[in-house]
């Protein structure tokens, strides 16, 4: 696994592209010459974890949701996070299937044992917390990192996610997930939830049209174009790789 100080990718936003940010209002609108910079890295010291905790806390209790950030599931696990300034902005943890399971096994191990059945090969992205008003390419940059390292390094073959209801059309749209499960109570977090599946070939094609166009597929309404481009997920799978026993 990746363990130098560096960033696994950096990247520049101008500040005064608010259309490319989550949250926006228009009086918020900065110098054109302004840039903000983003780092991700994986989150391998404990430091760094309790930073990622704080942003799942506060975006979590925000909207209500209970949330247990000191118990980790035993599942093989990376923590990624994006900070800007010295500020951590963003961060999502990927559990990978194993002998101790999914963090969904919980409340659907009957649908995602259908699934292995089948001889898929499931991860789950977990704990997702992105800071209010940040750019979109932070989320994006975040899933296509985890991406890379589940299906290009991993070879995994499916997303799994647990969401609440109101959020199933973003992710639908937003990443092409469907659905694979009805709702029940997440006990997690004490609130309703669906678990949609992603086949993680779909995000493959997708980033090889999309990745890095978000100039030139302005109409294009999913994440897809704020993917990196894919000719840069070698460089991205080799610093990933670099130092992993």
């Amino acid at each position: 696994m990746y363990q130098t100080d560096e960033p696994i990718v950096s990247f520049e936003t101008p500040v005064s592209l608010r259309d490319l940010c989550i949250e926006e209002r228009p009086q918020d609108r900065a110098h054109p010459l302004d840039v903000q910079v983003f780092h991700i890295r994986l989150a391998n010291s404990a430091g760094r974890r309790e930073a990622a905790s704080l942003l799942i806390r506060k975006m979590y209790g925000w909207r209500g949701y209970e949330v247990d950030t000191g118990q980790d599931h035993a599942a093989d696990k990376i923590t990624l996070y994006a900070e800007t300034e010295g500020q951590t902005v963003g961060t999502m943890s990927l559990c990978l299937d194993g002998p101790a399971g999914l963090p969904a096994d919980e409340n659907f191990r009957d649908r995602l044992d259908a699934l292995r059945r089948q001889g898929r090969r499931l991860c789950e992205p977990s704990r997702l917390a992105i800071d209010k008003g940040v750019t979109k390419r932070v989320f994006a940059s975040l899933i296509h990192i985890s991406y890379i390292y589940a299906h290009n390094i991993h070879g995994y073959t499916d997303y799994v996610i647990e969401v609440n209801p109101r959020h199933v059309m973003f992710y639908r749209r937003m990443l092409g997930f469907r659905d694979c499960a009805a709702e029940r109570t997440c006990t997690r977090v004490g609130a309703p939830a669906v678990l949609l599946r992603l086949e993680l070939d779909y995000m493959a094609q997708q980033i090889r049209r999309f990745g890095g166009m978000f100039e030139q597929h302005a109409e294009e309404r999913s994440f897809y174009p704020y993917f990196f481009p894919y000719l840069d997920e070698s460089g991205i799978t080799d610093r990933l790789v670099n130092g992993r026993g």
